[in-house]
Parts: structure tokens; sequence; C-alpha cells
């Protein structure tokens, strides 16, 4: 790898990692008017081993705690509005494609659940539906109902977008408007008691700041240790296949959460994304992305013949394996400073809904960077110091 050397020896704010978290904060640094010096520090400019790069690139309102509800529905009007939002009119479109995620309960009790979460997301302002199997089968007739009890659908701000786009000019703006992006790789961290001082690169330099933030996705750990402290956020392999199907479905299929815990949605026209968690799910090399036989064979393709009998005749086009950066603590977000490096501040541990969330998180991160508290949406209820005081962040709706 060729580094590049940044054009200054020291800035405000260094960000390590450029993918969509530090690039969303980046741009909303911007945005919101800090004039200061940032850097961000990327290793992979082509982003195409990042947790951003392969995801599936979907949004839902269907959570569990109401700050999660209200992250999605900011992060929904944004990427709906993102040319009057980004204060660009070159901002294209960004297309949304709105058919909704339906959760499927098999049980009376995972029925309750799922009435109970309806529930609480109305009241927020969400669409979600409750369908009984005979309105089920009225409105999706291809599914297999015949061990479901329930399902939940909201077809408003719920589905797939473009997250590359979203990506895309989130970071283009910030450098447009002063943000520098360095191809380098942060390896090691100077502390003067608690807070940090310079970060050193790669290439060999070492960078004065004023702030530093952890936006390192599947490597956050790795930065938190530079600075002695234990993190818990890992590598986890999530597997995604595209397929055609010989009987393709008559109307669009909603990205469908099995009782299983295999996922699946329209993709195009006539082209299906399947989503599982392998079985045996440890944690791996950040630059693991080798893909197994036995998830496919095993879990994914028999939970979705079962659920849509017309895919029993299918045919993979394409597979990938990508990572969430995983929070083994509660599966959450974790935010703000820590009293050991004061002035070095978390974005990390979205355990899959980092591109869902990167709007909010990012416009937050910024306040907090700038204001040293959240200014729009209070999301300290995510503060990383939680892990310490063994305060977990309750999210059941954990895909």
């Amino acid at each position: 790898m060729s580094w590049q050397t940044p054009e200054r020896k020291s800035y405000d704010i260094v960000i390590i990692g450029g993918a969509v978290m530090g690039s969303s904060t980046a741009f909303w640094l911007r945005k919101l008017g800090f004039d200061g010096s940032v850097l961000v520090v990327e290793m992979d400019p082509s982003y195409e081993n990042t947790s951003t790069a392969r995801t599936n690139s979907c949004i839902r309102q269907q959570f569990t705690n109401p700050l999660n509800v209200q992250i999605s529905q900011f992060s929904a009007h944004f990427i709906k509005n993102a040319a009057e939002e980004m204060g660009d009119e070159r901002v294209p479109d960004i297309h949304f494609q709105p058919y909704g995620y339906m959760y499927l309960a098999g049980d009376a009790s995972r029925a309750d659940d799922l009435r109970e979460r309806a529930k609480l997301q109305r009241d927020m302002g969400a669409a979600t539906e409750v369908l009984n199997p005979e309105e089920l089968a009225q409105r999706y007739p291809f599914y297999n109902l015949e061990d479901i009890a329930v399902g939940t659908i909201n077809l408003r701000d719920e589905g797939y977008f473009d997250g590359g786009t979203l990506f895309e000019w989130m970071r283009r703006l910030a450098r447009e408007r002063g943000v520098e992006y360095c191809t380098n790789k942060a390896v090691g961290i100077t502390k003067d008691g608690q807070r940090v001082t310079k970060v050193e690169l790669a290439s060999g330099e070492e960078i004065a700041c004023g702030q530093v933030l952890n936006a390192a996705g599947p490597r956050a750990a790795t930065v938190a240790s530079m600075v002695g402290i234990e993190l818990p956020v890992e590598p986890r392999k999530r597997y995604t296949w595209i397929f055609s199907a010989e009987e393709p479905l008559d109307r669009e299929l909603p990205l469908t959460i099995d009782p299983s815990g295999v996922h699946v949605r329209q993709d195009g026209p006539q082209t299906y994304l399947a989503g599982a968690t392998p079985e045996i799910d440890p944690a791996v090399d950040p630059m693991d992305f080798t893909m197994t036989d036995d998830t496919w064979i095993e879990k994914a393709w028999p939970a979705i013949a079962h659920r849509i009998p017309a895919f029993e005749r299918i045919r993979i086009i394409s597979e990938w394996a990508g990572h969430y950066e995983y929070n083994t603590f509660d599966h959450n977000a974790l935010l703000g400073s820590h009293p050991d490096a004061e002035n070095m501040t978390f974005i990390n541990g979205f355990s899959g809904h980092g591109l869902q969330q990167s709007v909010s998180m990012g416009r937050g991160t910024a306040e907090w960077l700038m204001h040293g508290s959240y200014q729009s949406l209070d999301l300290s209820p995510f503060a990383v110091t939680r892990v310490a005081e063994g305060r977990k962040f309750i999210e059941q709706a954990v895909i």
C-alpha cells in the first residue's frame, strides 16, 4: 500500500475511518458550521472491504426502543429529501423502495411481542400494521402460513434505499467543503494524561490533534486499545445471496424476517436477496470475507423454500460475505467520549444498523465534537460509558 502524507502536521479533529460513519460525521461538521481543520484517515480508498460497501442497504422503523425509531424516521426524511438536506442541487434523488419489512411470528408468545411493538411504533408515527394469517394470505398469497400466527409490516419509509449514493455524496461534499481525506492507517495514539495528543500513521508521521473520532468500523476495538480502552466490538460475518427464481412472484416481496432468522427480499424486477447469520458466529479477521456453503445449504435455502414454496427452484447469481461491527455487550451503538481518553469520541458497534442510522448518528456525533453535547436528538443513552456501568441499551428487534 502506498500511503499518503497529510497536508498538515496538526488538525482540530482527526477521524479514523472514512466509510459511512466517518464521512457522515465529516459532512455534518461542515453542514453545522464547524470551520476548523478536519482530517479523515482511511486505509482503503476503494472502500471495497468496508461494512458500508457490503451492506444490504435497508431501513426500518420496526424497532422496540423509541430512540431507534426516531433515528430511522429522521434518516428516512433525509434520504427522501437528500438534495435539500445536503444543501446541493447536484445531489440526485436517492432511490427508495418502500416495500417494508415483514416480521413473521411463529407462535402466540412471539405474536404478542409483535403486537406490542407495533403499538409502540404507531404511537411514534410509524405506519406498522398487524396482519392475521387470513390478511397475510390475501395480500401476499405466496407465503406458506401453516406455522405463522401473525405478521407486521410498515409500507411507509421502510424498505430498500441506495446507500451507495448516500455515502458517496456525504463523502464528496465533505471533501469539497474542506475536509481532507488521506489514504493512510492509524497505528498508534499518544496520550498525555487523559487526553489524546497525537495519532501515529503507518507512513511514520505523528499528527497532532485536538480531538479524535474512532470511526473504524469492525476495527474499532483495535483503535480503542491504542488508548487503553477495551471496546466490546468485533467483526462478525454475515452472508448475502442474490438469486433468481424459476417462478418469480407476481408482486414485490417485502424484506421478510422468517422465524428462523433468515431474511429475504425483492432485489430487482425478477431477482431476490437473502441474508443469514452462520450458526457458529465467532469473531473473524477483518479481511476474512470467505463464503461457506453450509449456511446456504443447511439454513438459508431450506427456510426460504419453506416460507415461499415458489422459491424451491432458484439459481444463485452472486454471493458475498460482509462484516457487522458487532457490539457483544448489547448490539447497539457506542457513542460519545470516555473518561480514559477525554477527547476521543466513539461512533462504533452498530451491529447491522449502521447504514440506516448513519445520517442521525453522524449529525449527533458532529454536535458532540462541536459542543460536547447533543443538540437535536438526544443520543446520550448510547454512551460508550454504559459498558463499564453495566447498563445495557435494550433493543429486541435485532436481525
